[in-house]
């Protein structure tokens, strides 16, 4: 199956990707995303690449688009460095792989098509397999233990904050009933369950009526939504001034979390207030060259009025981010008509003042 990369174009636009120029794909996958970006980097531009799962890292070394390295890896060689760990650890994963001078980090918060279609671990609900949803073999936590094992309460509470399951009591319930006669152990038996106690008009809705159970098992199995919170504050410090955090969430907890920690780093300033020019995808036309260079002089002026008073300063130290993205940018008709798994993909975009 060929992996289609979500909101290709707007990642390039906002990550202004330039040649020679260093960047962090957090979450990598197939590598659809960080292909398009050293094609723009060349000819010495890096791309740290960092994924959990080791099939998938494996996959990219190998067999995925990745192995597109130009027939084997001469065209991309050496600028590419894949690392299977939690992205929660990206200081750490930095450190240890000395890579700087970093103008973008990534984050494509959305499961690929290998997890739900080969990965055999029961992220999809159309497909039995054993009830895992790791994706790290040496992570000790499965859905068919929290299944099987966790109070009625805990899963309820998973059901409610993760998945936002507005049936949650019930179908919590009808899983502790389930469990005293027999384990749950694959996706189908856990379908049956939610099937048997949600509506009618519940089922016959456009989105699936296991998927919320599924979507909240799979980030409490993952702890998902603490991972992302451990990582978007370390992307202060790693990002060069000028460099662009691009994240791409797929349901309203990730993006609530992207959405606040950008609105508490961030400041609003207008374009001449920074210290560099913004991406020139932001500017139009002939006025290109000379914005730049407009924004550059008048950058310099502004920066040292900035500092010309303790108060000022602190004004000015308060925020971390200039935000792009004024709202979450969403697919276009004509990528939903091609990808259609891109429909709940929304993007936020800032740049490091």
């Amino acid at each position: 199956m060929i992996h289609t990369p979500v909101l290709q174009k707007e990642v390039l636009k906002y990550l202004d990707p330039k040649p020679n120029e260093n960047f962090i794909d957090c979450t990598i996958g197939e590598a659809g995303h960080s292909l398009a970006i050293l094609e723009k980097t060349a000819p010495k531009g890096k791309i740290l690449g960092i994924d959990w799962n080791p099939e998938i890292i494996q996959n990219t070394h190998s067999t995925s688009p990745a192995s597109e390295l130009a027939g084997g890896r001469a065209k991309y060689k050496n600028r590419l460095i894949l690392i299977c760990d939690n992205f929660a650890n990206l200081k750490q994963i930095i450190k240890e792989q000395r890579f700087e001078r970093v103008s973008g980090i990534l984050f494509d918060l959305g499961m690929s098509s290998w997890h739900l279609e080969e990965s055999g671990k029961g992220f999809s609900f159309l497909r039995k397999e054993f009830l895992d949803m790791r994706y790290n073999p040496e992570n000790p936590q499965t859905a068919e233990k929290i299944i099987n094992y966790w109070s009625k309460n805990d899963i309820e509470k998973i059901l409610t904050e993760y998945g936002e399951e507005q049936f949650a009591k019930i179908i919590a319930n009808e899983i502790i009933k389930t469990r005293k006669a027999r384990p749950i152990k694959t996706t189908f038996e856990l379908v049956e369950i939610i099937k048997k106690v949600v509506p009618g008009w519940y089922q016959r809705q456009r989105t699936n009526f296991a998927t919320r159970t599924f979507q909240a098992l799979r980030i409490a199995v993952n702890d998902e939504l603490n991972n992302l919170k451990k990582v978007l504050p370390q992307t202060i410090d790693i990002l060069k001034p000028g460099g662009r955090l691009v994240i791409i969430s797929f349901h309203s907890l990730e993006d609530r979390i992207a959405k606040s920690f950008l609105k508490e780093n961030s400041q609003t300033l207008s374009e001449t207030e920074l210290p560099f020019p913004l991406p020139s995808s932001h500017l139009y036309g002939n006025e290109v060259e000379k914005k730049e260079s407009s924004l550059i002089m008048e950058a310099k002026v502004k920066k040292r009025t900035k500092f010309s008073s303790p108060k000022n300063s602190e004004t000015w130290q308060k925020g971390h981010f200039k935000i792009l993205t004024k709202k979450p940018v969403r697919p276009s008709t004509q990528e939903l008509n091609y990808n259609p798994r891109s429909r709940s993909a929304r993007l936020r975009a800032a740049i490091k003042i």
